[in-house]
């Protein structure tokens, strides 16, 4: 009995070592989080004034006058120099905004307005200030690959204009239709050059095709729109704009689909003005999230960016068409809903791992006992349990040094998916080693030799000492991995599911370590490792693709996604070269570990 009440106490001592680990994990990405949203960039600042629209339309006061205290600190670091009357505007929305949002609780129409403003005179001043950023930073001018693309892309721009000066509007859309056609063929190039210009292209072809869309056509906003764009791609062929903007992770899909529902709400209110702003606010938004959904969907990607200028065109007509707007708004909504519902571990997931390291680590102790036992030696026992609580402490230090590395890692800004996909990655090889090493112990001749061969040597040297350096060998191998696992996973689990996982791992450990340890049941071993295996590479295949996943969505990793390859989020896998081809060869060789034992043991008996 007192065995049975050591050995609970060692499995609760573990549970709540896990549960602090990943507790410390999650506190640790909240702040790395919170402290990257304070940098003084240019190409931050209207995120940021992002954020406050999306609290305010949710009613989060607090929230919006956070974010606009950031905006404004951050604002204060800036140079102005490059665009002095366009920084004034900026001064003067600036203040109206954040008198607007003092009032917001009684007034949120008039905030959500002044946030608009502060917005688009923020965006001016940036594009504004363009030219003298280009002229001071470095800038290596565009690759070949790029030039080409501009070789595409201009001629047709070119020519929408010469058709919207002739105000030959039918004309002027098909001409522009094929500049649409045209970029997905060397959008990459120019987006791998510099995501300044790319994002910039972006939101200009999307807001030519609201002008030419719109009922009557916008024939200024269209010429100023194309000319711009034809600027812009002269500009980038000259080396003349550097690279000042981020690819991602300055704002979240999330976020996106909120101001979305803003649109819709502005759209049933029939609000013109603010649903338009807020779609505008959408459209230059969307470079920023628009990897993240293109890695998750090819098609919803294409259709997003056809749909988001076909809803602004509605919302610009005279008089707005507010139904066909609603009725794309909805269709967008779906589409992207989805899509940012994390993936996430479930308590299923966390209870895995612990059963398969809890297991093993009672099936040495018993062995290990069970030794001692027949040596007649009661002293042994106790150097075992000793080796054991020995391990657990150094366990639990492990799993701190982890924690407190990978936020040393992380404090330099890197996002919480690049922190997710590294810890996911090296669990993956943990796993494939460990998996290895199960099935390797999964013939029950070959689990007895294994520990004959640890344990009788110091019984019959006499040297108890290495029995307590082999149970707390065993028990801290089993005790790091078990924090490196949850490491990797506390990103991607509720706390909830994973002590819920923890807790019924736990009772089921406590039954079988009594049923060993108190009444000498002898469990079916071979089974049991061929099970785990089996548990291991299913955790395996899915930690694989979504960490490569998530340092694509950080931007880390490349992106080749492809309509026809699966994309089921349970097991991991993603519609993209870079996810579906190591998945595919971890597969190959994990049917060929299970496989190849099994031949080998079939044809000695044969």
């Amino acid at each position: 009995m007192r065995k049975s009440a050591l050995l609970i106490r060692f499995m609760l001592c573990l549970s709540l070592l896990i549960v602090l680990s990943a507790s410390a994990w999650g506190v640790s990405l909240s702040t790395v989080q919170a402290a990257s949203n304070d940098s003084a960039e240019v190409d931050q600042l209207l995120p940021l004034v992002g954020s406050a629209l999306v609290d305010t339309g949710q009613q989060k006061w607090t929230d919006a006058q956070q974010e606009l205290d950031t905006f404004a600190t951050a604002w204060k670091a800036i140079d102005t120099s490059a665009a002095p009357t366009e920084a004034n505007e900026v001064n003067t929305a600036l203040t109206d905004a954040q008198t607007a949002l003092g009032k917001s609780s009684t007034d949120p129409k008039a905030a959500t307005s002044a946030l608009g403003t502060l917005a688009r005179a923020v965006n001016t001043f940036a594009e504004a200030g363009q030219a003298k950023s280009s002229a001071t930073s470095s800038s290596t001018g565009p690759s070949q690959q790029g030039l080409t693309a501009v070789k595409v892309i201009l001629p047709l721009a070119d020519t929408t204009i010469e058709h919207i000066d002739q105000h030959n509007w039918q004309a002027a859309q098909d001409s522009y239709k094929q500049i649409v056609n045209s970029w997905p063929d060397v959008e990459n190039a120019i987006r791998a050059d510099n995501f300044t210009v790319y994002s910039q292209l972006e939101v200009k072809m999307s807001m030519i095709r609201v002008a030419l869309q719109a009922d009557p056509p916008r024939e200024e906003q269209a010429k100023a729109d194309t000319q711009a764009l034809i600027t812009l791609l002269n500009e980038y062929a000259a080396g003349d704009i550097a690279d000042t903007a981020p690819a991602s992770g300055t704002v979240r899909l999330s976020d996106a689909v909120t101001l979305l529902q803003q649109v819709q709400t502005a759209v049933t209110n029939q609000d013109q003005t603010q649903a338009s702003d807020l779609m505008t606010q959408f459209i230059s938004m969307w470079p920023l999230v628009e990897g993240e959904v293109q890695i998750s969907s090819a098609s919803t990607y294409t259709a997003i960016e056809n749909e988001m200028a076909e809803v602004q065109g509605y919302l610009v007509s005279n008089p707005p068409l507010w139904s066909q707007a609603n009725t794309v708004i909805v269709t967008m909504l779906d589409e992207l809903t989805p899509l940012t519902s994390k993936t996430s571990y479930t308590a299923w997931d966390a209870a895995i791992i612990l059963l398969r390291e809890g297991l093993e680590a009672i099936l040495v102790l018993a062995a290990l006992l069970a030794y001692a036992k027949r040596s007649g030696s009661r002293t042994a026992g106790n150097y075992i349990w000793s080796g054991a609580i020995s391990g657990l402490v150094l366990s639990g230090v492990m799993a701190a040094i982890f924690v407190y590395a990978f936020s040393q890692v992380s404090s330099s800004g890197s996002t919480r998916e690049m922190i997710e996909g590294i810890t996911g990655l090296v669990a993956v090889v943990m796993m494939l080693s460990v998996g290895h090493w199960l099935h390797q112990k999964a013939n029950l001749k070959n689990w007895n030799t294994y520990i004959e061969n640890q344990v009788s040597g110091a019984l019959e040297r006499g040297s108890l000492w290495s029995l307590a350096i082999v149970s707390g060998l065993a028990i801290l191998r089993e005790g790091a991995e078990t924090a490196i696992f949850y490491i990797g996973m506390a990103p991607a689990i509720a706390l909830s599911q994973l002590i819920l996982g923890i807790a019924i791992a736990l009772v089921i450990l406590i039954v079988i370590a009594v049923l060993i340890i108190k009444f000498s049941v002898k469990l079916p071993i071979r089974p049991f490792f061929l099970t785990a295996t089996v548990l291991i590479y299913y955790l395996v295949f899915r930690f694989l693709g979504e960490s490569i996943h998530a340092l694509q969505v950080a931007g880390k990793f490349p992106a080749h996604t492809v309509a026809g390859l699966p994309s089921i989020s349970w097991i991991g896998m993603y519609p993209t070269w870079e996810t579906f081809i190591p998945q595919m060869i971890v597969l190959i060789w994990m049917v060929w570990r299970l496989i190849l034992p099994e031949y080998r043991s079939r044809k000695q008996t044969a």
